[in-house]
This record gives C-alpha cells, sequence and structure tokens, in this order.
C-alpha cells in the first residue's frame, strides 16, 4: 500500500476517535476479492476504513515487487518481462524515513478508524509473518504470544477470511497485475497504471496458482493452531449476494446497523476480461497436456 498521510478519509479527519473499541482483521490472499469486500465495508461509513497498510517485507522495508513472486522460478524470460516495470522504493517505504514502526502503526489505526470506533484491516499470508515480526520488534510486544499481541494492538479483533474458488483466475489476475500495476479498473481510468503489452507464461501462472493454494493453507493453519472461527467469504458468493453478505459482516461484528441504511452498489468493476478469458482456456490446455506427459 502506497504511503497515505495525505489521503485520510473525511469522516475521520472530522472526528476524534483515538483507539477503536473494537477490530477485524480481513485474512486473505491477492486477487481473492478482498479489495471488493474493504469497498462494501468503507462505503457504510460504520465498519472502519480497511486498506493494506502493513504489506511491506521486513527484509526490504517496501511491499513485494514483482520478480519477488518468483524468487523460485526466476529465468531471463521473467526478468525481461518485468524490465522497466518497477516502482522506486522511495514510492512505498513503510514507515517513510524519520517515523519509527510504532508512530506508523498508531497513524494507520488512527485514519482506519471509524467514527463509531471500529477499525478494519487487510492482511495477505505473503507478509502476515513479516507484519508480526515487525510488531515483535516494538518492546512492550516482544514477549507476547501472536494472539495475545493482534488483540492487544487490535481491540476485540474479529478475523474475516476472504477466499475464491477460481483459483486459476484469482492466479491470472494477480499475473495481469503483476505486470501493470493495475489493481482495479480505476487505475487505468486515472492513468495509473501502465498501458503495455502483456505476456502469457504458463510457469509463473501455475507457480502462482500453487502459491496461493500454500497461502490459504497457511492461513488455514494458522487458524487452527490459535482456535480462531473465522466468519468465511467466498468471492464469488460475494459478487452474487452483495448486500446480504455485507449485512451478514456488520452483523458478525455486532456493528449496530440503522434501518435507513442504504448499500451502495461498489464502484469497483470486474477486471476480468476476454484476455483473462482466454488465458484461463491457455493455461488449463497446457496443464492437461504436461500431466499427460508425466
Amino acid at each position: 500500500m502506497l504511503l497515505f498521510f495525505e489521503c485520510e478519509p473525511k469522516a475521520a479527519r472530522r472526528f476524534s476517535v483515538h483507539r477503536p473499541f473494537t477490530s477485524y482483521i480481513i485474512c486473505a490472499t491477492q486477487r481473492s476479492g478482498s479489495t471488493l469486500l474493504c469497498e462494501a465495508l468503507k462505503n457504510t461509513n460504520l465498519a472502519g476504513y480497511p486498506e493494506e497498510y502493513f504489506d511491506a517485507l521486513k527484509s526490504t522495508g517496501v511491499p513485494r515487487r514483482p520478480l519477488e513472486y518468483f524468487s523460485e522460478i526466476l529465468d531471463e524470460e521473467l526478468i525481461a518481462i518485468f524490465k522497466g516495470r518497477e516502482r522506486p522504493d522511495e514510492e512505498q517505504r513503510q514507515p517513510p524515513p524519520g517515523m519509527s514502526y510504532q508512530d506508523y502503526l498508531e497513524h494507520a489505526i488512527k485514519i482506519s478508524t471509524s467514527p463509531n470506533g471500529v477499525f478494519g484491516t487487510k492482511v495477505m499470508w505473503g507478509y502476515f509473518p513479516d507484519f508480526i515480526s515487525k510488531l515483535r520488534d516494538i518492546p512492550q510486544y516482544q514477549e507476547l504470544p501472536t494472539t495475545t499481541l493482534l488483540s492487544t494492538i487490535f481491540p476485540d479483533p474479529h478475523y474475516i477470511y476472504v477466499t475464491r474458488r477460481d483459483k486459476i483466475g484469482q492466479a491470472i489476475s494477480l499475473w495481469k497485475a503483476l505486470q501493470t500495476w493495475v489493481w482495479r479498473k480505476e487505475d487505468v481510468t486515472n492513468n495509473i497504471g501502465p498501458t503495455r503489452h502483456l505476456y502469457f507464461h504458463f510457469r509463473a501462472i501455475d507457480h502462482l496458482v500453487q502459491l496461493i493454494e500454500q497461502y490459504e493453507e497457511s492461513w488455514q493453519q494458522f487458524f487452527a493452531e490459535h482456535d480462531i472461527q473465522p466468519f468465511t467469504i467466498v468471492y464469488e458468493e460475494l459478487v452474487e449476494t452483495y448486500e446480504a453478505t455485507l449485512r451478514a459482516v456488520l452483523r458478525e461484528l455486532n456493528i449496530a446497523v440503522p434501518a435507513n441504511l442504504i448499500v451502495r452498489n461498489g464502484k469497483l468493476q470486474r477486471q476480468a476480461d476476454e484476455l483473462s478469458t482466454s488465458w484461463i482456456q491457455q493455461y488449463n490446455f497446457m496443464k492437461q497436456a504436461a500431466q499427460v506427459t508425466l
């Protein structure tokens, strides 16, 4: 997530909320539909303003770079695909120079808390262990067990797990986003994402399918080890029952919902297109052919 000090939600600026009284953590994998859920929750102005503020890796201080997704299979072809597509680390550093991680954390909590005292955030497994490690670098948190640590920082935490059935479609969506830096179609409209040729790469997509599955297994293991029963949302069901799913989440969080609450349709546009469909077919064909030759 890019630095956010100039983009606090208007509601957060109008009210002084120092500490939330309840929190939720959206536990997800990239391109699982978590952004759609976050948008729905933010639009209510009742459930915090969940964003991805803790995605920097401990080793670099910035979010995972595109090529770092493929360290296990990196070759000259992949390096060539991403040449010139990186962004300067200075645009993404967490925390920014001169700020401690504790101050960064407190600021993120402040601007992600809605006027009614609800805080929300989103984390991906790919950097969740790094996030926990960085929290433990703060002296008062060093000895706390993981769930105690999280509940100390995020009061009364609820865990929301977002998953997507179509793992191939998810991996292709991620592969396209890594090439373009376009994580939502609005980025193209706002001229944020570069317009460049997109490359199909079977090994890269197959690697991302496996990576997503590994990350989801790690989330399930984390929930089991810590006796957490998350509220689970399936992307395909969220799309079909947008308002009903949103209201179910609000009930799960014990948020008082006014009778006149109007659920606005999300502004996010579906990113799957004819190219995505074509790539899914091409991937499936090549995957089946590879299995036949084994």
